[in-house]
């Protein structure tokens, strides 16, 4: 199937025989579940059976999600978990598990993340480098350097959209017997599969994109044959699983993710070109656009037209008094920290993403005072080039 049809049937209408099959995924709330024979149960939970046993281990809801996610995405296994960031947790704990506690990281991120791998994994022996993932020489010679266990990048970095050569990085970290951990969050599986491209784990922040709606909370992992069984250990242990109405909601969000992404990208587009010669606009951040420092890498790794939903730019001259004074303009678009919804979303990284990322590091990021980043929802265009315009026009 195309990706089209598997977002809406995949994971879904399980057929038994003689019984009746719902056309939607059921919610199943049980935390404890049991059989006729204490032999079944003994096998289920000595893992040589397939079957329920505790809601920590597995629920039925959650796995129709978590093969869905694992079709979309080409891996061998997936875990759904409590939010984007627990993901990224499990997924780094999994590559670490037997190789070295050492961690090449992109030195552009999420500030949420840069956070987890200093003040968590830190304290506990990780180390980490962090790296400019688009320049191959420097993540080769890091990876020399250090012999890390695991490498880290967003497939699109966040909040300035630049895109690595994730192949040739697969390729480095496979000889290095390190493991590649990717975050698709932003491109999501329709835009990009990093696992097609030689990453090992790949994680979601699942209240984005793939639930779409705003209302859930939640992550996903999706592993290669290699790091799912780890993953799966891990969570048994340490039970950061998504509840079953969540599963339930994001899978139903799943349904629509083609329909919802394409007109995302599409508003995007039009929102960074219409931006591009607006008088009040120092810079733009797109991934159309054909200067972009990682054009080559778009287009080889971007399904054809798709350039993404986010965009980011600088207002002229704009202080952090003045950006939130616009914020306050807005009447449609929404100034919140999140991305993915079916509306348009605003953030400002100084106050949200990369608020506890000090001020050197943000500048050696990019991300200055001035810069905002858009998460373009399904509206009109013409609606969200209206309530921009209006409030950039009182800067």
């Amino acid at each position: 199937m195309k990706f089209e049809s598997q977002v809406v049937h995949a994971g879904d209408r399980k057929r038994r025989k003689g019984l009746a099959v719902p056309s939607t995924t059921p919610i199943n709330l049980a935390t404890t579940y049991f059989y006729e024979s204490a032999a079944i149960l003994d096998r289920v939970l000595g893992h040589e059976e397939d079957g329920f046993s505790y809601g920590r281990y597995s629920n039925p809801t959650n796995v129709a999600l978590e093969e869905l996610c694992t079709e979309l995405e080409h891996g061998r296994g997936s875990l759904a978990t409590a939010s984007g960031m627990a993901a990224i947790q499990i997924a780094l704990q999994a590559a670490l598990l037997d190789r070295p506690h050492h961690v090449v990281a992109s030195n552009s991120i999420y500030g949420a993340t840069i956070g987890l791998l200093d003040q968590v994994f830190g304290p506990f022996g990780v180390e980490v480098t962090y790296v400019d993932v688009c320049n191959l020489s420097a993540v080769e010679t890091a990876i020399a350097k250090n012999k890390p266990g695991c490498i880290f990048l967003e497939s699109v970095s966040n909040p300035l959209l630049r895109v690595a050569d994730l192949e040739k990085i697969g390729q480095m970290a496979k000889q290095a017997d390190a493991a590649l951990v990717v975050d698709n969050t932003f491109a999501s599986p329709m835009q990009m599969r990093p696992l097609k491209l030689g990453a090992n784990i790949v994680v979601h922040s699942a209240t984005k994109y793939l639930a779409g709606h705003g209302d859930v909370l939640g992550g996903i992992v999706v592993s290669d044959e290699t790091h799912a069984e780890p993953v799966r250990m891990l969570s048994r242990l340490i039970g950061p699983v998504l509840g079953p109405f969540e599963s339930y909601l994001t899978m139903r969000g799943i349904k629509t993710l083609a329909l919802r992404f394409e007109r995302q990208c599409k508003n995007a587009r039009i929102l960074a070109e219409w931006l591009s010669s607006h008088p009040r606009i120092e810079r733009v951040y797109y991934c159309s656009d054909p200067n972009h420092p990682d054009a080559c890498n778009i287009k080889k790794f971007f399904a054809p037209d798709l350039f993404g939903a986010i965009l980011s730019f600088e207002i002229r001259d704009a202080s952090k008094q003045s950006i939130l004074g616009f914020m306050d303009r807005l009447k449609m678009v929404v100034p919140g920290t999140s991305l993915g919804d079916v509306h348009t979303l605003l953030l400002y990284p100084l106050i949200a993403s990369h608020r506890n990322i000090s001020p050197k590091m943000r500048e050696r990021m990019g991300i200055r005072e001035n810069l905002v980043r858009v998460a373009a929802g399904i509206e009109a265009s013409e609606d969200i080039v209206a309530d921009l315009d209006q409030a950039l026009r009182s800067i």
